[in-house]
């Protein structure tokens, strides 16, 4: 008797293994875009806050209008996937924040300006 060796895989399991692939490149797709989307989220966020910062030392230090300008990175209207609770008190007060949040989706600059009293504007250009 002859013994029939076969190694290999059957046509039926190779199929199988790219079904299995192929679910989880469908699954980690839209889990690594809502990822990117919290990091440029949270970036913008971070520099809104520096910017602020930046404003409000150059008010302080040099009794002008301080002015720091910043790129934003937004990719989707708002803050879907991170909490704009963080930013200062005088940023989220402002009347325009809604309008730079908005704006922030098509990637504009926005401007922070402090005034040496402690008012914020934020502008779009």
């Amino acid at each position: 008797m002859k013994k029939n060796n076969k190694k290999g895989f059957t046509l039926a399991e190779l199929l199988i293994v790219v079904a299995i692939i192929a679910v989880l490149v469908a699954v980690a797709i839209p889990v690594f875009t809502t990822q990117l989307e919290k990091s440029k989220e949270a970036t913008d966020l971070a520099n809104l806050r520096t910017a602020y910062a930046e404003a409000v030392a150059d008010a302080l230090g040099t009794n002008s209008d301080g002015t720091s300008t910043f790129e934003c990175k937004q990719g989707s209207a708002g803050f879907t996937h991170v909490s704009t609770d963080d930013l200062p008190k005088a940023i989220k007060d402002g009347a325009n924040f809604a309008t730079v949040i908005a704006a922030m989706e098509s990637g504009k600059s926005v401007t922070v300006t402090v005034t040496p009293l402690g008012a914020v504007t934020l502008s779009i250009s």
